[in-house]
């Protein structure tokens, strides 16, 4: 306490008698030894292996960024998903109006997309600046120097696409931050554009072809290739961006679609097909497999602390909250506890092992999901009308629709669990208040279509005691060539070609088992929804509906978070298009003050228009 005291007059002291302007100066008090870490090429690897890590760390993983996970990558606040667990949070964009603001906070996803973009441009500069003053004899051999600059350059291009998408003009940077500036001007598009094409030409012919990479994980042309199409779709520049297709697919890269089955696996039903292989464990980087372009590892068991994502806790229903059958007596006998009447207290028969404590063979079997990724009836349902049956990519091993009861003590053992017709009484006014239950929140969280991607039933590597938590280790695909056969018909229906965008549907279509179309039927709506067939929880849906000017329609018509009015579409307006530029970033830029983008600012003449 005396301390506490001796401080408590002490620092009025010291305040009183600092130089003011002294103290408000800033000033760097640290700043990264480049010239030391960046002076060998070993170093410099460790740098590129930096910006891959924060690839996996920054979109792939981790239950503190739950937010933008679900968000990027798993399509919320788009036509294609919603948040499960909780439909009425104020978080994970289910309502863009109280969602969408720019004071988010600095863990919030407008501030978070907003830092982890430039965190990775910054790294990105530094590892460029590094090799371009590295003495030429440090270098093992030729061209290692363009390469290693081609990777970071692919880096800064991969962010500055986010960022460009998600809040528009934005500071172009091109070299490393080194001292405290707060004169940051918002530059124009084109200027960014710019620097994303040359970036991504310089890896088109810097990187290594596929095959030749330094390391398994590494980058090579054809990925450059492949973001560089993206890019100029983003532009409208169809012409390019069917060029840079065309090189994938018709060039001698040695990428094609997979058609017939490879590794040698089955599913834990025994079953399985191509597309079911392309997604099983330790094929991603199966030297027969021809589709993958960039595959991002996780390995169990490293030192990375990203070393494995969320894809069961995201995608995967959280059924063990299902705490009853539908027969549990009501009262409960003396003696018995909820616990004696739970949905799935089943033996083991399932494969899993055992935990004590009652861990349930159905728990080893699907992991513990949270049900932070819900898909909507759009893709559940809609999209697989008319090949419900043929479709591969609807297959029992791909989407698991069916559940079961799991406690031999309950009559509804071993039946089909449908929630609404079971859970009849209990849904009812004639159940007390007290036991009622909520069938929105029951089809939201418990039992819903588990689409199987990112996790692999009876797989649990980690972390018995919570059914691996929802930690996945599968390999995941930062890009293969079945988008790109999407993105030339995006292109092509541009270019009103239409015929043409329907032989390349067609050709991811014929894989499936899928019904071809005409080029009549090759509309810029049926392409998003083949997308979302064959790219569910592998691209980022927002950059796709913001480029196509398709995300305010699409979200309105396809969004049914029950939670709100489906007809509102999660309270989307015109303004939200372009998020909200991070307050904290118009704050701390106080030499050069920005207007925040249209919609945000009440002060803006747009904002009624927009809102």
């Amino acid at each position: 306490m005396f301390i506490i005291l001796a401080m408590a007059f002490a620092l009025p002291i010291s305040f009183s008698s600092c130089n003011d302007e002294a103290f408000l100066e800033e000033k760097v008090y640290s700043t990264p030894l480049t010239s030391i870490w960046y002076d060998s090429q070993e170093g410099l690897k460790q740098g590129i292996a930096g910006c891959h890590q924060h690839i996996r760390s920054y979109w792939y993983w981790g239950q503190e960024n739950q937010d933008p996970i679900a968000i990027w990558l798993g399509g919320l606040g788009t036509d294609i998903a919603y948040h499960g667990e909780a439909p009425n949070s104020n978080r994970f964009l289910c309502n863009y109006v109280n969602y969408l603001v720019p004071a988010g906070g600095e863990q919030g996803t407008v501030d978070y997309h907003w830092q982890h973009a430039f965190t990775l441009i910054q790294r990105a500069n530094y590892v460029i600046d590094g090799c371009e003053k590295l003495d030429p004899v440090k270098w093992k051999k030729a061209g290692q120097k363009e390469e290693y600059i081609a990777e970071a350059k692919f880096f800064r291009a991969w962010a500055y696409r986010h960022l460009t998408s998600f809040y528009g003009r934005v500071p172009v940077i091109d070299y490393p931050i080194t001292a405290v500036k707060t004169d940051f001007e918002r530059d124009p598009l084109d200027k960014a554009y710019a620097l994303m094409e040359a970036d991504l030409k310089a890896g088109t012919t810097d990187l290594p072809r596929k095959g030749a990479e330094e390391n398994t994980g590494r980058l090579t042309q054809g990925a450059a290739w492949q973001l560089l199409c993206e890019v100029y779709l983003a532009q409208h520049k169809y012409n390019e961006a069917i060029q840079a297709a065309n090189t994938l697919i018709d060039g001698n890269y040695g990428y094609a679609l997979m058609t017939e089955r490879f590794g040698g696996k089955n599913s834990v039903w025994g079953t399985g097909d191509v597309f079911w292989d392309l997604f099983a464990n330790d094929n991603q980087f199966n030297s027969a497999n021809t589709e993958a372009i960039w595959v991002i590892p996780f390995i169990a068991g490293t030192s990375d602390g990203q070393a494995n994502h969320r894809g069961g806790r995201c995608w995967g229903n959280a059924y063990f909250r299902l705490n009853h059958t539908p027969d549990m007596p009501n009262p409960l006998p003396s003696g018995q506890t909820l616990a004696h009447w739970s949905a799935f207290l089943g033996e083991q028969r399932t494969g899993g092992n055992a935990y004590p404590g009652g861990f349930t063979g159905y728990t080893d079997t699907l992991g513990r999901g949270v049900s932070w990724i819900h898909p909507t009836n759009l893709t559940s349902y809609y999209l697989w009308e008319g090949n419900w049956d043929n479709d591969i990519r609807n297959a029992r091993h791909t989407i698991l629709r069916d559940f079961y009861y799991d406690n031999p003590r309950s009559s509804f053992h071993g039946k089909k669990i449908n929630m609404k017709e079971d859970y009849a009484w209990w849904y009812s006014a004639d159940c007390p208040t007290s036991l009622r239950r909520d069938l929105r929140n029951d089809t939201c969280q418990y039992i819903f279509p588990f689409f199987l991607k990112k996790f692999d039933p009876c797989n649990v590597v980690t972390n018995a005691a919570t059914s691996g938590n929802g930690d996945t280790f599968k390999d995941i695909y930062g890009m293969r060539l079945a988008e790109t056969y999407l993105s030339r018909a995006e292109a092509y229906i541009g270019l009103g070609q239409n015929g043409l965008a329907a032989d390349d549907i067609n050709a991811v279509r014929r894989r499936a088992g899928a019904h071809e179309i005409t080029a009549a039927e090759a509309t810029l709506d049926f392409l998003l929804d083949e997308r979302a067939r064959e790219l569910y929880g592998e691209e980022c849906r927002h950059f796709v509906l913001r480029r196509t000017g398709t995300l305010l329609d699409r979200v309105r018509r396809y969004n049914n978070n029950p939670a709100r009015d489906p007809g509102a579409g999660l309270n989307i307006m015109k303004k939200h298009i372009l998020w909200p530029i991070p307050q904290r970033e118009l704050d701390l830029n106080i030499h050069s003050q920005w207007e925040q983008n249209p919609g945000y600012d009440p002060g803006h003449p747009d904002f009624n228009a927009l809102n």
